[in-house]
């Protein structure tokens, strides 16, 4: 019973260490396919901030993005893949007697390629219909759900605020967003129809950019940077109307949290790690005392100093690496628990094990030599005489 308390320290401690790490993993890794899943190789173009009677307002407040700059760097930079310039509203959307106040994005047809979207049924516009600003539309499967229940809606007509417009595509179920939002909820029509006939605006929301590779993202995200200040008339070094995001750092922003909790948690579980240590060093101690008659007759038969300082390295060491062993166990087994719970995804690295076991061989070392070095330093005559 004194033996399993004194490994409990252990059990806790290494059990919490694969715990925290599981679940902590996990959330990032749902985190990052979540991010993934907005587009390849993604890099968004935002309008900036602009000052007004000394007052500066916030980024997106000044539109300062316009078709040509889309078309620009589409045109003149060679990492650029594809490119589709986008405006965005909320408006009424109507079909028969159902209606759904929905989310209209104008994009190019290659906005499924950026977001790697695919189509569950239909097509996609093309670029003649982009030019002609046709009434055709995609739209979410949210969308579809809501106006037209269990009827296929491809080749069914809705009216998207006035205008009415032909669905030709139904979009796959994206689900939520890493912000929450329903990416399903949406209609998505040529940004000339959006521009001319929906929204009646001249600028762009966001410019999407796909870079041809993932290790190009830095440098077309550079490109794209000195081109538009050089299209927008702006000096390098002052104050810009727009800036370029790229998918790494949405991806480093939303995992910065599950980061730091990690780190928190990992704190916690090396604190429970260090007074399992203890207890470990503790009991040995009290074990030393206790045999110390066996110590002086093995010391009588010949044993030497080095062998008693092993042999109790050898106990403190088991101790140790078995108390660790449960206690991977029993922090897989509440990853797992969590995760059925919660419906969190939980990941458990194997480097993140084998540190644990050598974390819990070493703590056994560290805890259990004093004790040792203290049983072989010991008098064989003054051990023999003690009762």
């Amino acid at each position: 019973m004194r033996t399993l308390l004194t490994m409990l320290g252990m059990i806790i401690g290494v059990g919490a260490v694969i715990a925290s790490v599981s679940i902590t993993n996990g959330a990032k890794s749902q985190v990052e396919a979540q991010i993934a899943a907005l587009g390849e190789n993604m890099l968004l173009v935002f309008p900036g901030s602009f000052s007004s009677s000394g007052a500066r307002l916030g980024w997106g407040n000044w539109h300062s993005l316009q078709l040509d700059d889309a078309l620009a760097i589409q045109d003149e930079l060679p990492g650029v893949v594809a490119v589709s310039p986008e405006n965005s509203t909320r408006v009424q959307v109507i079909a028969g007697n159902q209606n759904w106040n929905t989310h209209i994005q104008g994009e190019s047809p290659e906005y499924l390629q950026i977001r790697q979207w695919s189509l569950a049924e239909g097509e996609m516009f093309d670029n003649t219909q982009v030019r002609t600003a046709a009434k055709v539309c995609v739209i979410g499967k949210t969308v579809a759900d809501q106006l037209f229940l269990d009827q296929d809606p491809l080749g069914q007509m809705i009216r998207v605020g006035d205008v009415p417009c032909q669905i030709i595509g139904l979009l796959t179920s994206k689900g939520l967003s890493p912000l929450g939002q329903d990416q399903d909820d949406v209609v998505i029509v040529p940004f000339t129809t959006e521009l001319k006939r929906i929204d009646r605006e001249d600028w762009l929301d966001v410019i999407l950019v796909q870079a041809v590779s993932q290790a190009a993202m830095p440098i077309v995200q550079q490109e794209i940077t000195s081109l538009l200040i050089q299209r927008h008339n702006l000096k390098a070094d002052g104050s810009r109307d727009f800036v370029v995001r790229s998918q790494q750092d949405i991806a480093q922003a939303a995992t910065t949290t599950a980061s730091v909790m990690g780190v928190l948690l990992a704190g916690v579980a090396a604190v429970s790690l260090v007074v399992g240590g203890i207890g470990i060093m503790n009991i040995m101690l009290v074990s030393v005392t206790e045999r110390t008659r066996e110590i002086g007759i093995r010391m009588a038969v010949g044993a030497r100093g080095g062998d008693i300082l092993i042999q109790f390295l050898i106990e403190a060491v088991t101790l140790s690496l078995i108390g660790g062993a449960i206690g991977i166990v029993g922090g897989i087994g509440v990853s797992k628990l969590v995760a059925s719970l919660t419906h969190w995804p939980t990941l458990t690295p194997v480097v993140w094990i084998v540190i644990a076991s050598l974390s819990s061989g070493l703590i056994g070392i560290i805890s259990g030599f004093y004790p040792a070095w203290k049983a072989s330093k010991l008098d064989p005559i003054e051990a023999l005489r003690y009762e």
